[in-house]
């Protein structure tokens, strides 16, 4: 394994064995040739290498195999097939009291979690101070682990992972039950690990993490690898996935709906860019207008067929100062019956964060019922005004979807991702992302007085 390599996974691959019965384990023990149990493959030729240095962010949905993927790596588990190599020390915060004795205290299990990771007693010693500073947990450093509560146990794992001086950090969504100041105090010190050039593999479900954490983004599914990447990339690929599985469950379970095999143009031109027709699915049989290398998903029931940026005089609208009047308009077009059209609207950064959301039923609860009563043969045509914001010099994108049901629950009709884009400008240095309004300074020479 090259010296730049932190981590390498050559053809990793992890079967379990499941019996449908406890009488059939017991069978296949007693009774040695014959197999009682069926093969569940948590991982399946998985190669992959992590340079020194590198953040990778793992997603995918639950029981895809990505804690499988970490326990390999960390060594608490031993892959079927395949060959791993680990430079370093890890240090793992795997599963919420993993690797922690409930029976012991906090200072018992802070030591024996060291040792494990090969540190001396003298060196936990040493790093005890810290480590109890950084939990603060007080005096239940003295008391059973069993007695404490979810979010006590990550700030001592946590505590304990960080200060072991790791080479490579774990980290499996177990922040996400710590408090909001805790969770800021946790990617302080990721970042300050990542400054000195240690190498981190990141598990969450948060995108936005994912994206502004990670320099590398791997997509698992399945025991497979579906894609990887640079993480707004492969975010922006498994969001679409994800609506696409959820859209699914609403086909089946909405079997009253009809195919419409309507003939529509070949292609169309709106005020921001050429769409050409691509087929979404076998559901309405429908061709599938999408906007030229933007991706796009939904069950094509009804779409957005029109989008444009517009400033306050109405006129197209590319390049935004802090104040401008934005206009938004989104033209739709409804092949079926909608029960409650809802169209949406989100402001990303290029790291695919949203920064600000919109909704028709966010602002207006009655929009649907207005809607559906003067929409002209199908089509509606939606404006959304706002004041642009302080934002720093860059370009931002727009996505816009079409969802039929509550912003909590629906089915996503149609939804593109970077629709269109806006060039931020600004006059003045913005400190950070966001510069905010009506900011005011001023010496309290009352106050001094009073004191």
């Amino acid at each position: 394994m090259g010296e730049k390599i932190a981590i390498s996974l050559k053809n990793i691959s992890k079967c379990y064995k499941r019996y449908a019965s406890p009488g059939d384990r017991l069978k296949e023990i007693l009774l040695p040739g014959k197999s009682h149990s069926q093969e569940f493959w948590a991982l399946q030729d998985i190669s992959l290498d992590v340079a020194k240095g590198e953040t990778l962010g793992v997603i995918g949905q639950n029981g895809s195999g990505k804690s499988t993927l970490l326990q390999i790596i960390a060594g608490t588990l031993t892959p079927t097939t395949g060959e791993i190599n680990v430079k370093g020390r890890v240090s793992a915060l795997l599963e919420l009291g993993s690797g922690f004795n409930p029976e012991f205290t906090g200072r018992q299990n802070v030591f024996f979690n060291g040792q494990i990771l090969g540190l001396s007693r003298a060196e936990i010693g040493a790093k005890f101070d810290k480590i109890a500073s950084f939990a603060e947990i007080g005096d239940f450093m003295e008391e059973p682990v069993k007695t404490y509560s979810s979010g006590m146990f990550v700030r001592l794992a946590f505590s304990v992972a960080i200060n072991v001086n790791p080479e490579v950090l774990i980290v499996d969504e177990s922040l996400a039950v710590g408090d909001g100041i805790f969770v800021h105090r946790c990617m302080a010190k990721i970042r300050d690990f990542q400054d000195a050039g240690g190498t981190i593999l990141f598990v969450s479900h948060d995108i936005g993490s994912i994206s502004r954490l990670c320099s590398k983004a791997l997509w698992i599914n399945k025991g497979l690898i579906v894609d990887s990447g640079k993480p707004p990339e492969v975010c922006k690929h498994y969001q679409g996935w994800v609506h696409e599985e959820v859209n699914k469950r609403h086909q089946v379970n909405n079997a009253a709906l009809q195919q419409d095999t309507t003939e529509v143009p070949e292609s169309v031109e709106i005020d921001v860019c050429k769409i050409t027709n691509k087929q979404l699915n076998t559901f309405t049989k429908k061709p599938y207008i999408a906007f030229s290398s933007f991706e796009r998903f939904g069950t094509g029931r009804a779409e957005i067929n029109g989008i444009s940026v517009l400033g306050a005089d109405n006129k197209p609208l590319k390049l935004a100062y802090p104040g401008d009047v934005i206009k938004i308009r989104v033209s739709t077009f409804i092949h079926d019956n909608v029960r409650k059209p809802n169209v949406g609207i989100a402001l990303v950064d290029r790291l695919r964060t949203v920064l600000s959301g919109w909704s028709t039923e966010l602002i207006d609860l009655n929009f649907g019922n207005d809607w559906l009563s003067k929409s002209q043969n199908g089509t509606t045509i939606i404006e959304f005004e706002i004041v642009w914001p302080h934002l720093t010099g860059d370009t931002y994108a727009i996505d816009i979807a079409f969802a039929d049901g509550s912003n909590d629950s629906n089915e996503m009709l149609d939804w593109i991702q970077n629709a269109t884009v806006i060039q931020s400008a600004t006059n003045e240095i913005v400190h950070g992302l966001i510069q905010l309004s009506s900011t005011k300074v001023r010496l309290c020479e009352e106050l001094l007085c009073t004191n």
